[in-house]
């Protein structure tokens, strides 16, 4: 017995010390990594980054976790309480490790629940990997590691941190981390305003998220709320006979809104502004050296986008839009498919590029058969011009991909000319289903004779042009280089001063005016010159052609070259940031306006008042129409066969512009009448800018004029007014600029609610609005018409 006794003493002490060893050893991480001194002092999960409005709105978020931090004062007692009750009902009473539970676990082979304590759950949140590995030697390791760092978590924090520390790292259903989020998603609400019923809807999530999601599985989640109001009531946190009323509420969810990348406020620019905040964490550093994430270090965004003007923006592309494109569709080579007749090719890249395509691939289908079912009739749902944007259909995915290639996209952009401020940016026509950005540097399209502004500012800034200086509207021969324009189809002969050319969009008078400035390419290298000096980014070949529109630029590099026009001779570079701040709210960097001065103010003045006459007298005139009214300025475009359709307009206050076309450039309308940029682009800009004129919250104020330089050379003449045509030709190629008679009648532009969508607490109220009926003032007049007041169009679901 005694020698039994001592192996038996042995055996204790030594299992003992290796026990003490293997604590030790986890402890110095030689099992595994363990948190530092400074890691448990200041931890710290992935947290999201938010885009702010200007207005403070929440545009949106980048996350990996979709999680923000909260305090303990602002989270509700009741969430407290029924995580303390349901999760760990000695909370209060252990330092970390519950003795109690955990023997009882230990007897009981683990049947009887587990003995994890909410400092553990935290610990395990925080600072532990392969949490979920069915390894029992992996998990018991993890288990110990876990139980050490909760005892040094007790030691570094209060009960209420750590709860705070918990509700703000635990996963609910959804993919939402954090109690915030959690609160915020399901009801809409600061977690400090939850009630009984919704905290122990919250918590019984973290138990399970998939199985208790209330939303996917309505009936256990409901059964798990009530468990957890019933040890709420065990453990006289509320009043029996309470938890019995409470339990027969229903689960409300109505509420319900998660904000992703599609959901949230102007998803276009979202994009893009993403890429942007990439490239900056990439350069900038934290304290440790690290670079900054944007998915991981909740950074807080604050851009210039206005969430009213954004609104309206995607309102108007959307009015106009889904006008056109019924248009578009009734045209015969769109109806009997025969657009598509010498462009199989392009049909079959995207098939092979397309979702569909890729998972049949993966479930190993050959080609041959994974192609024959793009012929079968499938059920699907496909984006549509409706409030939810999208329709129930049968059809086969061939065509679903003719369909979708044949929609006509759009991209708009509005800002502030003077300090460069964008605050409205559509990408195209729906993010859901189309994430191609037409706004930002990388999309290029010819720019037709939006170009034509920009050749005039140079002439009169360095060869001594005025507005009026005559030009000689003939087809010009550029030597080495041909016939600038190709045909003489729009060349009158006849000699007109350059305020006229400008307002009629005359090709030839252009080409001659470029010619002016140098033959061959000389003339057109000092244009490509002045361009690079308007901040155009885009290589632009050095061809007389530039001269009326076959450079491929963005939208958004014309927007910072028109700026110098009503920034009187100053370009802006567009400014979309003001600033970055870190989680904690410290400043980590401000942005402010970059301008640079082009031409005169005398130049940019004369430009303008050039511009005006486009607007009254020339091929925008179409833009009264809409109920606009003021000084209003801007410059149309329209490219071979109609593949591009572009205006650019801007007011004292407001710089916007308009492209229009389809992603593949033969897919285009048959009539320039119809085709042409005041057909097809300019609409949009008027409609955004009526809502956004009547909006008296973005005080825009139509009364106000162009600033004239206090020395003008002298006010240049306007008799060619008198002259004026019936029918003016579009961007100098014949037709009837008003399309009075190609518009189908039976057709009528009607309201779509706006893409964007974000928390219903947020989003902005506007009033009612009516339209004027159309009418055009005569040469040199302003409508007089009452600006009509705005209304947003109930959205989806209300």
């Amino acid at each position: 017995m005694k020698v039994a006794v001592k192996i038996l003493w042995r055996t204790f002490f030594v299992a003992l010390a290796l026990f003490i060893l293997v604590i030790l050893a986890a402890d110095w991480g030689l099992l595994g990594k363990m948190p530092s001194i400074e890691e448990l002092q200041n931890p710290s999960a992935s947290l999201a980054s938010q885009v702010y409005a200007d207005d403070g709105t929440i545009m949106g978020k980048y996350y990996l976790e979709d999680r923000l931090n909260v305090d303990y004062k602002d989270i509700s007692p009741y969430i407290v309480q029924a995580l303390v009750s349901t999760e760990d009902e000695r909370f209060y009473e252990h330092n970390g490790i519950d003795s109690r539970r955990l023997a009882t676990s230990i007897l009981a082979l683990g049947t009887r629940g587990g003995a994890s304590t909410i400092t553990m759950q935290t610990a395990k949140n925080l600072f532990t990997n392969h949490w979920d590995t069915k390894n029992f030697l992996l998990r018991s390791i993890q288990k110990l590691k876990e139980a050490i760092i909760a005892v040094k978590l007790e030691r570094n924090f209060t009960k209420d941190e750590i709860v705070a520390l918990y509700l703000n790292t635990v996963a609910f259903s959804d993919n939402v981390f954090g109690v915030r989020n959690a609160s915020k998603t399901f009801f809409q609400k600061e977690p400090d305003r939850v009630n009984v019923q919704e905290a122990a809807m919250l918590v019984g999530m973290v138990n399970a998220p998939s199985l208790y999601n209330p939303r996917r599985n309505p009936k256990l989640a409901l059964d798990r709320r009530n468990l957890v109001i019933n040890q709420m009531a065990r453990n006289g946190k509320i009043k029996p006979e309470e938890a019995d009323s409470i339990k027969r509420i229903p689960n409300d969810i109505s509420m319900y809104r998660k904000l992703d990348e599609t959901a949230g406020l102007a998803p276009y620019f979202r994009m893009e502004l993403g890429e942007e905040l990439k490239k900056w964490c990439r350069v900038h550093k934290k304290n440790d050296g690290s670079s900054y994430d944007l998915y991981r270090d909740g950074l807080r965004i604050y851009t210039t986008i206005n969430p009213r003007m954004q609104l309206y923006a995607e309102e108007a592309v959307a009015k106009h839009m889904a006008y056109m494109q019924k248009i578009l569709n009734g045209q015969d080579n769109i109806k009997n498919g025969s657009v598509w007749k010498n462009y199989k090719n392009v049909l079959e890249s995207a098939i092979r590029q397309s979702e569909r395509w890729h998972n049949g691939k993966r479930e190993g289908m050959t080609t041959e058969d994974l192609r024959q079912t793009f012929n079968v009739k499938t059920h699907m749902k496909i984006f549509a011009w409706n409030n939810n944007r999208v329709t129930d259909t049968v059809m086969t995915p061939y065509d679903s991909v003719k369909y979708c290639r044949q929609m006509l996209q759009a991209g708009f952009m509005a800002m502030d000319p003077l300090s460069g401020e964008v605050k409205a940016w559509v990408g195209g026509i729906d993010f859901k289903t189309f994430k191609f950005d037409h706004v930002n540097i990388n999309t290029k399209r010819q720019v037709g004779s939006t170009i034509k502004p920009l050749l005039y500012s140079l002439a009169i800034e360095k060869a001594g042009f005025t507005p009026n200086s005559m030009l000689v509207d003939e087809q010009q021969n550029f030597t080495g280089y041909g016939l600038v324009p190709a045909t003489t189809t729009t060349c009158t002969g006849n000699s007109m001063p350059m305020s006229e050319a400008l307002a009629l969009s005359r090709n030839c008078a252009t080409a001659y005016l470029m010619k002016q400035l140098g033959d061959g390419g000389k003339g057109a290298k000092r244009f490509v010159d002045f361009l690079k000096d308007c901040s155009i980014q885009s290589t632009i070949p050095e061809y007389p052609s530039i001269a009326i529109g076959s450079a491929e630029i963005s939208l958004i590099e014309m927007m910072q070259a028109y700026s110098m026009f009503p920034g009187r001779g100053y370009t802006v570079k567009p400014l979309y940031i003001t600033r970055i701040e870190d989680k904690d709210g410290n400043t980590l960097q401000s942005f402010v306006s970059q301008r640079k001065e082009v031409i005169s103010d005398v130049t940019a003045y004369s430009v303008i008042s050039m511009m005006e006459e486009v607007m009254k007298n020339g091929t925008g005139r179409r833009i009264w129409n809409y109920g606009v009214e003021g000084d209003i300025a801007g410059k149309t475009g329209t490219t071979n066969d109609n593949s591009d359709a572009w205006f650019i307009g801007y007011t004292p206050q407001l710089l916007c512009g308009a492209w229009t076309g389809c992603d593949d450039r033969f897919i285009r309308f048959n009539s320039t009448d119809i085709g042409q940029g005041s057909s097809l682009a300019l609409p949009i800009w008027a409609y955004f800018y009526a809502k956004a004129a009547a909006d008296k919250n973005l005080v825009l104020d139509t009364k106000s004029t162009f600033a004239k330089p206090d020395v003008i050379p002298g006010e240049f003449d306007q008799d060619w007014i008198n002259t004026l045509p019936d029918h003016i030709d579009p961007e100098g190629q014949g037709g009837n600029s008003d399309g009075v008679d190609t518009i189908p009648k039976n057709l009528k532009p009607h309201d779509i609610a706006p893409e964007s969508q974000f928390p219903q607490e947020t989003v902005p109220t506007r009033p009612q609005q009516t339209i004027p009926s159309k009418s055009i003032p005569p040469a040199k007049a302003q409508p007089s018409a009452p600006l009509p007041k705005a209304v947003m169009p109930k959205k989806p679901g209300r």
